[in-house]
């Protein structure tokens, strides 16, 4: 038989990659772990081979240790609810502000002509630039780091809320003008309903430069927070406490998504189907 007469080669299914389909559970959980773990286990590793002096990375217990510590001083409860008062009021701030503007720019085309432009030139202007600003007006209170996060998110948030509504089907809104509808039920009974589930997606997706703004804030003014015991570790060289608020951060951070995550899987279901 020649070369060219050969039978095509049938490749064989595999579940790792699968293109736009779920693998198995157990498949899923695994990975994740795996995910966690190695890293882990290579900090460990390194930690533990005295390649790096462990006043500069510091070992899994240590970071343990200094977590602990924290926790029995009270720093920890204190510092972690201080921040999460900032996040929460100025990201909630930012969604208050965003959801409706950015549904009013993705379904009027004046709304958007009007605010587009601004919205897109101050996106570009870092949030931490604001902040002799913020404390020249506001002071080295709260309101300057809660005005910071909302800043921050808020136009990241519109501009993407007003995206998705663009990609609401035609066909949905002139079946409503068909069975009688008129703008203001296209407004709140079609397109509204519809960019829901992008909207919490958004949301889910800004709010980690809540928590970058935050810890910003708090290494220049703050009596509290988890940026603040981050400057101060950093003033002692104080590797592990440093590494201990980082992960607080990165769990909080990792609550707040799958929280996010929950929402939209347990409220907004059709977005699923």
């Amino acid at each position: 038989m020649k070369p060219l007469d050969l039978p095509p080669r049938i490749l064989k299914p595999t579940v790792f990659w699968r293109i736009a389909e779920d693998i198995p559970q157990p498949l899923t959980w695994t990975l994740m772990g795996l995910s966690i773990l190695v890293p882990f286990c290579l900090w460990w590793l390194l930690s533990l081979s005295g390649i790096v002096h462990p006043r500069f990375l510091p070992s899994p217990m240590q970071v343990g240790s200094a977590l602990f510590g924290l926790w029995q001083k009270g720093f920890l409860i204190q510092d972690t609810t201080a921040s999460v008062f900032r996040v929460t009021g100025g990201f909630l701030l930012a969604a208050i502000v965003a959801a409706p503007l950015g549904v009013a720019m993705g379904t009027f085309a004046s709304i958007r002509a009007l605010f587009e432009p601004i919205i897109g030139i101050v996106r570009y202007m870092p949030a931490p630039a604001f902040i002799p600003l913020l404390i020249i007006y506001l002071g080295i209170d709260e309101a300057p780091k809660i005005a910071l996060i909302f800043i921050g998110t808020v136009f990241f948030n519109t501009l993407m809320i007003m995206d998705a509504v663009k990609f609401v089907p035609k066909d949905l809104i002139e079946m409503t003008y068909t069975l009688g509808g008129d703008r203001r039920q296209v407004l709140f009974k079609v397109i509204t309903p519809h960019v829901i589930p992008n909207i919490l997606d958004a949301f889910r997706v800004n709010i980690a430069a809540s928590w970058n703004l935050v810890v910003v804030a708090e290494l220049i003014a703050a009596s509290e927070g988890l940026g603040k015991r981050i400057e101060l570790a950093r003033k002692f060289i104080k590797t592990d406490e440093i590494f201990a608020c980082l992960i607080v951060l990165g769990l909080i951070g990792f609550a707040i998504d799958l929280f996010f995550r929950w929402i939209l899987r347990s409220r907004c279901k059709w977005a699923f189907d």
